[in-house]
Protein backbone atom coordinates (compact mmCIF):
# COMPACT_ATOMS: atom_id res chain seq x y z
CA UNK A 1 0.00 0.00 0.00
CA UNK A 2 2.97 2.21 0.94
CA UNK A 3 4.85 1.72 -1.96
CA UNK A 4 1.90 2.51 -4.21
CA UNK A 5 1.10 5.38 -2.23
CA UNK A 6 4.70 6.54 -2.94
CA UNK A 7 3.93 5.39 -6.70
CA UNK A 8 1.33 7.96 -7.48
CA UNK A 9 3.29 10.63 -5.61
CA UNK A 10 6.00 10.22 -7.70
CA UNK A 11 4.01 10.06 -10.85
CA UNK A 12 2.68 13.62 -9.59
CA UNK A 13 6.02 15.32 -8.52
CA UNK A 14 7.27 14.18 -11.86
CA UNK A 15 4.33 15.39 -13.73
CA UNK A 16 4.90 19.33 -11.95
CA UNK A 17 7.93 19.28 -12.31
CA UNK A 18 9.22 17.23 -14.80
CA UNK A 19 12.40 14.78 -14.30
CA UNK A 20 15.50 16.91 -14.63
CA UNK A 21 14.01 19.63 -11.55
CA UNK A 22 13.76 17.68 -8.35
CA UNK A 23 15.95 15.81 -6.96
CA UNK A 24 15.50 13.14 -4.75
CA UNK A 25 15.38 15.16 -1.47
CA UNK A 26 12.32 16.91 -3.32
CA UNK A 27 10.85 13.85 -4.27
CA UNK A 28 10.84 12.35 -0.61
CA UNK A 29 9.10 15.69 0.58
CA UNK A 30 6.47 15.44 -2.15
CA UNK A 31 6.00 11.61 -1.06
CA UNK A 32 5.78 12.63 1.92
CA UNK A 33 7.84 9.77 3.45
CA UNK A 34 11.48 9.73 4.89
CA UNK A 35 14.82 9.48 2.56
CA UNK A 36 15.19 5.57 3.84
CA UNK A 37 11.76 4.66 3.08
CA UNK A 38 11.76 6.40 -0.09
CA UNK A 39 15.17 4.71 -1.06
CA UNK A 40 13.51 1.30 0.39
CA UNK A 41 11.26 0.56 -2.23
CA UNK A 42 12.99 2.34 -4.84
CA UNK A 43 16.54 2.48 -4.59
CA UNK A 44 17.99 4.97 -7.49
CA UNK A 45 15.72 8.24 -9.36
CA UNK A 46 15.36 5.79 -12.53
CA UNK A 47 13.55 3.29 -10.19
CA UNK A 48 11.37 6.31 -9.23
CA UNK A 49 10.76 7.13 -12.61
CA UNK A 50 9.90 3.83 -13.81
CA UNK A 51 7.50 3.43 -10.99
CA UNK A 52 5.78 6.60 -11.94
CA UNK A 53 5.22 5.81 -14.88
CA UNK A 54 4.16 2.54 -14.29
CA UNK A 55 1.48 3.56 -11.67
CA UNK A 56 0.59 6.37 -14.57
CA UNK A 57 -0.03 3.62 -17.24
CA UNK A 58 -2.52 1.75 -15.37
CA UNK A 59 -4.26 4.94 -14.05
CA UNK A 60 -4.88 5.75 -17.68
CA UNK A 61 -5.80 2.61 -19.63
CA UNK A 62 -8.38 2.63 -16.58
CA UNK A 63 -9.06 5.92 -17.14
CA UNK A 64 -10.39 5.11 -21.42
CA UNK A 65 -11.70 1.71 -20.54
CA UNK A 66 -14.50 3.42 -17.96
CA UNK A 67 -17.44 2.86 -19.75
CA UNK A 68 -16.49 2.02 -23.13
CA UNK A 69 -19.47 0.33 -24.72
CA UNK A 70 -18.65 -2.70 -27.58
CA UNK A 71 -18.94 -0.20 -30.63
CA UNK A 72 -15.62 0.15 -31.89
CA UNK A 73 -16.32 3.92 -33.67
CA UNK A 74 -18.10 5.09 -30.79
CA UNK A 75 -15.41 4.15 -28.49
CA UNK A 76 -12.86 5.64 -30.60
CA UNK A 77 -14.81 8.60 -30.12
CA UNK A 78 -14.81 8.60 -25.98
CA UNK A 79 -11.52 7.92 -26.04
CA UNK A 80 -9.95 11.04 -28.29
CA UNK A 81 -12.70 12.70 -25.47
CA UNK A 82 -10.87 11.64 -22.81
CA UNK A 83 -7.83 11.83 -24.78
CA UNK A 84 -8.53 15.82 -24.05
CA UNK A 85 -9.70 15.79 -20.62
CA UNK A 86 -6.38 13.95 -19.50
CA UNK A 87 -4.00 15.88 -21.42
CA UNK A 88 -5.77 19.02 -19.82
CA UNK A 89 -6.11 17.62 -16.23
CA UNK A 90 -2.84 15.42 -16.07
CA UNK A 91 -0.08 16.30 -18.96
CA UNK A 92 -0.78 19.87 -20.05
CA UNK A 93 3.43 19.80 -20.68
CA UNK A 94 2.83 16.16 -23.01
CA UNK A 95 3.06 12.33 -22.40
CA UNK A 96 5.03 11.77 -19.37
CA UNK A 97 6.28 8.58 -20.95
CA UNK A 98 8.28 10.74 -24.06
CA UNK A 99 9.57 13.03 -21.75
CA UNK A 100 11.13 10.48 -19.50
CA UNK A 101 13.08 9.22 -22.43
CA UNK A 102 13.90 12.92 -23.60
CA UNK A 103 15.23 13.45 -20.12
CA UNK A 104 17.09 9.69 -19.62
CA UNK A 105 17.29 8.68 -23.24
CA UNK A 106 20.32 6.19 -22.37
CA UNK A 107 18.33 3.87 -19.45
CA UNK A 108 17.25 1.22 -20.34
CA UNK A 109 14.61 0.46 -17.49
CA UNK A 110 12.75 3.96 -18.57
CA UNK A 111 13.27 2.64 -22.46
CA UNK A 112 11.84 -1.02 -21.18
CA UNK A 113 8.76 1.18 -19.09
CA UNK A 114 8.17 3.27 -22.01
CA UNK A 115 7.92 0.61 -24.86
CA UNK A 116 5.49 -1.43 -22.87
CA UNK A 117 3.23 1.34 -21.65
CA UNK A 118 3.35 2.57 -25.50
CA UNK A 119 2.70 -0.99 -27.02
CA UNK A 120 -0.22 -1.85 -24.07
CA UNK A 121 -2.18 1.47 -25.44
CA UNK A 122 -1.48 0.30 -29.32
CA UNK A 123 -2.75 -3.20 -28.56
CA UNK A 124 -6.01 -1.07 -26.39
CA UNK A 125 -6.80 0.67 -29.31
CA UNK A 126 -6.61 -1.79 -31.62
CA UNK A 127 -9.08 -3.96 -29.35
CA UNK A 128 -11.31 -1.09 -28.27
CA UNK A 129 -11.77 0.18 -31.83
CA UNK A 130 -12.41 -3.37 -33.12
CA UNK A 131 -10.01 -2.29 -36.27
CA UNK A 132 -6.90 -4.44 -35.59
CA UNK A 133 -6.47 -3.00 -39.33
CA UNK A 134 -6.26 0.81 -38.43
CA UNK A 135 -4.49 0.01 -35.19
CA UNK A 136 -1.21 1.64 -36.53
CA UNK A 137 -2.73 5.02 -37.47
CA UNK A 138 -5.11 5.06 -34.91
CA UNK A 139 -1.69 5.07 -32.41
CA UNK A 140 -0.22 7.31 -34.61
CA UNK A 141 -3.30 10.18 -34.24
CA UNK A 142 -3.25 9.34 -30.44
CA UNK A 143 0.73 9.67 -30.00
CA UNK A 144 0.46 13.42 -32.29
CA UNK A 145 -2.42 14.29 -29.97
CA UNK A 146 0.03 14.03 -26.93
CA UNK A 147 3.08 15.54 -28.59
CA UNK A 148 1.45 18.53 -30.20
CA UNK A 149 -0.63 18.96 -26.94
CA UNK A 150 2.02 21.59 -25.37
CA UNK A 151 1.99 23.79 -28.55
CA UNK A 152 -1.62 22.96 -30.09
CA UNK A 153 -3.96 22.05 -27.02
CA UNK A 154 -7.54 21.44 -28.11
CA UNK A 155 -6.38 22.27 -31.92
CA UNK A 156 -4.87 18.35 -31.98
CA UNK A 157 -7.70 16.81 -30.73
CA UNK A 158 -9.82 18.72 -33.12
CA UNK A 159 -7.30 17.56 -35.76
CA UNK A 160 -7.18 14.32 -34.59
CA UNK A 161 -11.18 14.04 -34.82
CA UNK A 162 -11.60 15.26 -38.20
CA UNK A 163 -8.81 13.15 -39.21
CA UNK A 164 -10.43 9.84 -37.25
CA UNK A 165 -13.87 10.87 -39.01
CA UNK A 166 -12.27 11.25 -42.34
CA UNK A 167 -10.95 8.09 -41.83
CA UNK A 168 -13.59 5.62 -41.16
CA UNK A 169 -16.04 7.30 -43.31
CA UNK A 170 -13.32 6.54 -46.10
CA UNK A 171 -12.77 2.75 -44.67
CA UNK A 172 -16.43 2.04 -44.83
CA UNK A 173 -16.76 3.90 -48.54
CA UNK A 174 -14.23 0.76 -49.24
CA UNK A 175 -15.79 -1.50 -47.75
CA UNK A 176 -18.94 -1.73 -49.84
Amino acid sequence: MLKQQIAASLELAFSQYGFAEPNVDKLKTACNVSLRTLYKHYPSKEAMVVAALEYRHQRYLAYLENGLSNEGEQNLSTIFQRLEVWMTDNAPHGCLSMNAIAAFPDNAMIDQAVKEHKESVHQFLAAKSHRADLANILFLLHEGVSSAWPILGTEAITSAQTALSTLMTTKHQTKR
